[in-house]
C-alpha cells in the first residue's frame, strides 16, 4: 500500500521526507532488541503499521503464537507472513505489516496475561490462519462463541472440532464472516482444549478477537438457480410459458425502463442545477472571505512544523463538500414538522436537577414515562431554552438536534422524542449518561487528580479517543460530517463509555469555545480546519482535523486550544505552520497521530478507520507495559 508521506517525530520538531511507504510515526527508544542493534524503535502506523517488539515486550497484536509441552500453535491474519530472530530467551516475534508475535505457553507455564488481551481483526479481513502441531498424542476439541448473532455469522473451520493435533506443522482457517445486516462490534471467543496423555491432563485456551461488522449499502442478491445452471434438469412441463405470460413479462419490462429512463433524466438535470448553485457559492464566498494578518513573531508555546505541508496555498485544494449554513432560513414551523414523529405529550417528562444553563439554553436531567407502562421510567437529558429565547435561538435548538437523528452506533447519541406544544417552549430528549459532558468530567478530573488516587489514566484516555473515533468513523461512511466535534459535544457515563452528540445549546453554553469573524455566524475557529475557517468548506477530513483538537483536548484533561491566539488570526497561523504545542506527559506517538489529523492538505490526513487501528494498537501498547 503505498501513502505519500511519512513523519519522523524527534521532540518538538516533525520533519517531511518523500517516500513511497505508509504513514508511520517513529519514535526512537535505546533497546537492546533481538537483531543485535541500536538504537531500537517503537514505530506505530496509520496504514497499515509496521511494529517491532523486544523479548517478551507485546507492542502490535493481532498475530499470535502458543507453545506447551512440544505444542506449537501460531495464528495470523489473512495473506500476510512471519518472521523470527533468534533472542536470548529463545525465538522471540517479529512483526511486519499487522503481524506480531506472543508466547501464550513458554517453559510449560500460561501465560496468562497475553491470553487476557482481546484483539482488534480489521473489518476487511475474514480469514484467520492458524499454524501448529505436536511432537506427541495431543487430542483437541474446538468452540466458538460470539455475542451478535444478526452481525456475524457462527465462525467456520476448515477442520474438525474434535481431533488429534497433527505431529507435522499444519494450517487450518477460522472464518469470521459478518452478514452485512447490522452496524455492530463483535466480540468472539475461540476456545481450544487441548489433553495431553490422558483425560485428567489438560489445557485450555482461550483467544478473544473482536471485530467491527459493517451494514452492507446494497446488496447484491444471486439466486441458486442462477449459479447452478448447468445442473439446472430440464422439466418438460414448465419449460417454456404460456404466450399470455410472455406478453405480460414483456410489458413489465418496458414499463420499468421507462421509469428508469425517466428517472436518470431528471438526476441529471438535478445534479446539473445543483452544480450551478454550489458554483455560485464558492464564487460569493471567496469573494467576501477576510483576510488576515500574518503573525509578526513565532511564539515557543506553538509547535512551527514544517510538516505537514505547510507550503501548499489554500487555492491547491481538491475540491470538497461544500455545506453552507442555512439554519436561519429554516422557520421554527419547518423545525417542529421534522421532529413531529418523535413528539410526546408534556405529562410523561418530569425535570429534575440543571445540568448545564447559559443565557437563554438550559440542560435538564429529567425522567420520562413510558408510553405504554406507566410504572416505568428512565433517565434522560432534557435540552430547552428560557422564557426569554428568541425564536431564532429556539430554531436552531431544534435543528441542530436533528443533526445525528435516525443514526444508529454504540458511540452515538441522537435524540429520541421532542416537545413541540404550541405556546410552550419546546424540550428535546437524549439518552442519559450519568457522568454528563466530557469536557466538564475532563476538567473535574484535573481539579481533583492530585487528591485522587483513582485519577484517570493515559490509558483510559486513549480509550475514550478510540470511542469518538469509531463514531466518527460510522458517520464517515454514512457521508454525515459532524462540523463540531470537541469535547464539549460528546458526553460520558460511570463505565467510560463515550458518545457524540449533536452541537445543540453548545453555543450559549460554551460561549468561549465559539467566535464571530464579522460573518454574523459564531463558529469554532480553534477546532476547525484551515479551509473550513477561509473557504467554509466541510468534509470528513475537516472532521478528521477537529478530532486531533479532540484528542488534544483529552491529554490536556479539557484545556482550551490556541487560547492565546486572536481568532481573527487563527487562519494565518495555521496556513504558516503553527499547531498547538504538545502537551506536557503526552507519549510522543501520539501527538504526532494528532500532527497527522493537522496537515493543510485534506487528502494527506488519515482515514477515522486507520486512527481507530492506529490507536487500538497504542492503547494494547499501554497495557503491556503496565
Amino acid at each position: 500500500m503505498v501513502v505519500s508521506s511519512k513523519w519522523f517525530l524527534r521532540k518538538t520538531e516533525i520533519h517531511k521526507k518523500d517516500l513511497t511507504s505508509s504513514y508511520s510515526l517513529r519514535v526512537v527508544k535505546n533497546q537492546e532488541s533481538c537483531l543485535g542493534r541500536k538504537p531500537f524503535f517503537v514505530a506505530f502506523s496509520l496504514q497499515p503499521p509496521i511494529a517491532l517488539g523486544s523479548h517478551n515486550q507485546l507492542v502490535s497484536s493481532p498475530q499470535l503464537s502458543a507453545q506447551a509441552e512440544g505444542i506449537l500453535l501460531q495464528t495470523s491474519p489473512e495473506l500476510h507472513h512471519s518472521l523470527y530472530c533468534q533472542g536470548k530467551n529463545g525465538f522471540q516475534g517479529v512483526s511486519a505489516g499487522l503481524d506480531a508475535e506472543l508466547y501464550y505457553v513458554r517453559n510449560d507455564l500460561i501465560s496468562h496475561y497475553a491470553l487476557s488481551f482481546n484483539l482488534l481483526v480489521p473489518s476487511e479481513t475474514n480469514f484467520l490462519h492458524f499454524t501448529w502441531y505436536a511432537k506427541s498424542k495431543v487430542e483437541y476439541k474446538l468452540g466458538f462463541q460470539i455475542d451478535n448473532f444478526v452481525a456475524m455469522d457462527m465462525p467456520q473451520v476448515n477442520i474438525s472440532v474434535q481431533g488429534e493435533v497433527p505431529r507435522t506443522l499444519s494450517v487450518f482457517r477460522v472464518e469470521l464472516s459478518c452478514t452485512g445486516k447490522v452496524d455492530s462490534e463483535v466480540m468472539i471467543l475461540m476456545q481450544l482444549n487441548l489433553t495431553v496423555n490422558s483425560s485428567k491432563n489438560f489445557t485450555v485456551l482461550n483467544f478473544k478477537r473482536r471485530k467491527m461488522c459493517y451494514k452492507k449499502l446494497e446488496e447484491v442478491k444471486t439466486s441458486a438457480l442462477d449459479k447452478n445452471t448447468s445442473r439446472t434438469i430440464y422439466d418438460p412441463v414448465h419449460a417454456a410459458p404460456t404466450t399470455s405470460t410472455r406478453v405480460f413479462y414483456i410489458s413489465v419490462g418496458v414499463c420499468c425502463a421507462v421509469i428508469f429512463l425517466v428517472a436518470i433524466i431528471l438526476a441529471v438535470l438535478h445534479l446539473h442545477s445543483m452544480k450551478r448553485i454550489e458554483l455560485d457559492d464558492s464564487i460569493s464566498a471567496s469573494s467576501s472571505s477576510q483576510g488576515l494578518s500574518q503573525p509578526s513573531t513565532q511564539t515557543t508555546q506553538y509547535l512551527r512544523a514544517d510538516t505537514p505541508n505547510n507550503a501548499t496555498p489554500i487555492t491547491s485544494y481538491p475540491t470538497l463538500r461544500i455545506e453552507k449554513n442555512d439554519l436561519r432560513s429554516v422557520t421554527l414551523l419547518e423545525a417542529k414538522a421534522k421532529v413531529k414523529d418523535i413528539a410526546i405529550s408534556r405529562e410523561r417528562i418530569t425535570l429534575k436537577d440543571v445540568l448545564q444553563e447559559g443565557t437563554f439554553g438550559r440542560i435538564f436531567h429529567g425522567i420520562l414515562v413510558d408510553e405504554k407502562d406507566p410504572n416505568k421510567e428512565k433517565h434522560t437529558f432534557v435540552k430547552t431554552v428560557k422564557d426569554h429565547a428568541s425564536e431564532i435561538q429556539v430554531t436552531m435548538m431544534l435543528t441542530e438536534s436533528c443533526k445525528l437523528r435516525g443514526l444508529h452506533h454504540r458511540n452515538l447519541l441522537p435524540i429520541t422524542h421532542v416537545y413541540i406544544e404550541e405556546g410552550e417552549k419546546p424540550m428535546v430528549m437524549l439518552p442519559y449518561m450519568n457522568w454528563g459532558n466530557l469536557k466538564l468530567f475532563l476538567r473535574q478530573c484535573k481539579l481533583v487528580e492530585a487528591n485522587n488516587p483513582q485519577a484517570i489514566s493515559q490509558q483510559d484516555l486513549v480509550h475514550m479517543a478510540i470511542q469518538i473515533a469509531c463514531g466518527m468513523s460510522y458517520l464517515a461512511r454514512r457521508e454525515v460530517i459532524h462540523k463540531d466535534l470537541a469535547a464539549r459535544n460528546c458526553v460520558i457515563d460511570d463505565t467510560l463509555q463515550v458518545k457524540i452528540t449533536d452541537n445543540a445549546l453548545s453555543r450559549d453554553l460554551f460561549p468561549m469555545d465559539y467566535h464571530c469573524l464579522g460573518d454574523n455566524e459564531n463558529r469554532p475557529v480553534r477546532w476547525m480546519a484551515l479551509e473550513s475557517l477561509v473557504n467554509n468548506e466541510f468534509s470528513s477530513a475537516s472532521d478528521v482535523w477537529a478530532f486531533g483538537v479532540t484528542l488534544w483536548e483529552l491529554m490536556t484533561l479539557g484545556q482550551t486550544p490556541y487560547v492565546d491566539i486572536d481568532p481573527f488570526e487563527m487562519a494565518a497561523y495555521l496556513k504558516d505552520g503553527y499547531r498547538i504545542a504538545q502537551p506536557i506527559n503526552c507519549p510522543d506517538e501520539l501527538f504526532a497521530v494528532m500532527a497527522c489529523c493537522w496537515a493543510l492538505d485534506p487528502e494527506e490526513r488519515p482515514k477515522f478507520q486507520q486512527l481507530v487501528q492506529c490507536l487500538t494498537e497504542f492503547h494494547a501498547a499501554l497495557g503491556a507495559y503496565v
